[in-house]
């Protein structure tokens, strides 16, 4: 499994060999607040955090392979991504943030930039985002006690 951390990395687990990761991934230059794992190639995840940015890992590269940002700049320690989820096919990347927007990043796209958001989707943090098994809704939960259904 695969785990994010306020020390800036994320580190790929064995469960055979519980002392210590077996990879530890670095890049972001802020606390990582979520990570999931591609479901279109399951050697590839995507971490997302306070510093704005949504980063693709390979586990064969041992690298980070791309990197997409909110195009905001980081103004206070609470600014940040807060949550990622892939779409069913794995081209997306919907992250939530810290002022209550949606993000989508393509992750087949040159552009580092969204390539849609929604604006003001809760009026507080956006705690977290889940994408539907089928692939068919996207839901956000928020601090604003909201679940919001995406179809």
């Amino acid at each position: 499994f695969v785990s994010c951390s306020v020390d800036q990395t994320s580190k790929i687990w064995d469960i055979r060999v519980p002392q210590h990761s077996v990879q530890t991934f670095r890049g972001h230059t802020g606390d990582i607040n979520s990570v999931e794992f591609m479901p279109s190639d399951p050697n590839c995840f995507a971490t997302c955090g306070q510093d704005q940015t949504v980063r693709l890992f390979d586990m064969r590269a041992y690298n980070e392979v791309a990197r997409y940002g909110s195009g905001k700049a980081v103004e206070t320690e609470t600014d940040g991504l807060t949550s990622c989820a892939f779409s069913k096919s794995g081209r997306l990347v919907f992250c939530g943030t810290s002022d209550g927007n949606l993000l989508a990043f393509d992750v087949l796209s040159e552009k580092s930039t969204p390539a849609f958001s929604v604006a003001s989707a809760h009026e507080k943090q956006v705690s977290c985002v889940g994408v539907s098994p089928h692939g068919e809704a996207l839901c956000t939960g928020s601090w604003d006690s909201f679940v919001k259904i995406w179809a």
